[in-house]
């Protein structure tokens, strides 16, 4: 299993950015996948997960309306849509799926959103 996120970087609050993931190593559509997040001295938290075919979404309380998850079964690649950045958004962002009971994560990407 291979998960690599790209799409991090600097940008000023209220900016915008589109994170991927591309997964390889396993049957990316029947996979339900997720989008974590990691700041400085907190714990990882969940920001958006999707079902494997794309029709059920779920999002932390911190992001909703302002992200959105989605995904291409045919390419392999879960995205995360993020608008109206704010300072509280700077995080490593990991792509995640689960494959019976083990985690696996990508290297992350960060995101920082500075003034």
């Amino acid at each position: 299993v291979q998960l690599v996120e790209s799409g991090g970087g600097l940008v000023q609050p209220g900016g915008s950015l589109r994170l991927s993931c591309a997964a390889s190593g396993f049957t990316f559509s029947t996979f339900r996948t997720s989008w974590y997040r990691q700041a400085p001295g907190k714990e990882r938290e969940l920001v958006a997960g999707i079902s494997s075919s794309g029709r059920n979404t779920n999002y932390g309380d911190s992001v909703k309306g302002r992200f959105t998850i989605s995904r291409d079964n045919t390419k392999n690649t879960l995205y995360l849509q993020m608008n109206s950045l704010e300072l509280e958004d700077t995080a490593v962002y990991y792509c995640n799926v689960r494959i019976g009971i083990v985690d696996f994560w990508g290297q992350g990407t960060q995101v920082t959103v500075s003034s």
